[in-house]
């Protein structure tokens, strides 16, 4: 379970402010203008009219559309923190290019490179902080998340181009997606999140 929000107790009467700007009631139903303009960008490229009458007739049929029916309101149960994400790109971007110069190692010094079927164990509980991580770790050479146990929290990961014994290997691929798995909570995570991870 995510918080709301993770403002202080100065800040739900500014965010319940900053909201209503965004999202104006019409006879008591708000009407979210990114969607709206979102959806009459969208009525632009279906009529390939880029004309104003064309615009106008879209901000109509999306502030109709929006307020006839409703969307809930969702917490997707990710937060943006700017430091921790310049962080965690600066290692992603580096585990990309030692993961691709393994690879590309193996694969031109050997027909048939290592590989190794691995189960991690995450900590995290949060479905958005596994998408993440899934992701994460197939974007990554030599890599690829093969499923998924939601209930004990394990990923099972396809491993190329990593030689030695398979507890060696099976406790380099832990540690990596353990420390990818913290980077992600820092840069995305609510603050149940974080804590879940101690």
């Amino acid at each position: 379970m995510t918080e709301p929000s993770e403002a202080g107790p100065q800040e739900p009467e500014r965010q319940g402010k900053t909201r209503d700007r965004l999202a104006p009631r019409l006879f008591g139903r708000p009407v979210p203008l990114a969607l709206v303009c979102w959806l009459a960008l969208i009525w632009m490229m279906l009529w390939g009219d880029l004309s104003f009458g064309t615009l106008v007739g879209g901000l109509i049929a999306g502030a109709v559309v929006t307020w006839l029916l409703p969307l809930p309101v969702l917490d997707p149960g990710i937060r943006f923190r700017p430091l921790p994400f310049v962080r965690f790109l600066a290692w992603f971007l580096l585990d990309l290019v030692t993961s691709t110069a393994r690879v590309v190692f193996w694969v031109l010094r050997s027909p048939s490179p290592p590989t190794a079927i691995v189960p991690v164990r995450l900590r995290t509980s949060s479905e958005a902080m596994t998408v993440m991580i899934m992701i994460g770790v197939t974007t990554v050479p030599g890599s690829l998340v093969l499923g998924a146990d939601r209930e004990r929290r394990e990923l099972t990961i396809h491993v190329l181009g990593r030689s030695g014994p398979h507890a060696v290997v099976a406790a380099l691929t832990q540690d990596e997606v353990t420390a990818l798995e913290t980077r992600i909570v820092a840069a995305f995570g609510t603050r149940a999140d974080r804590k879940e991870l101690g």
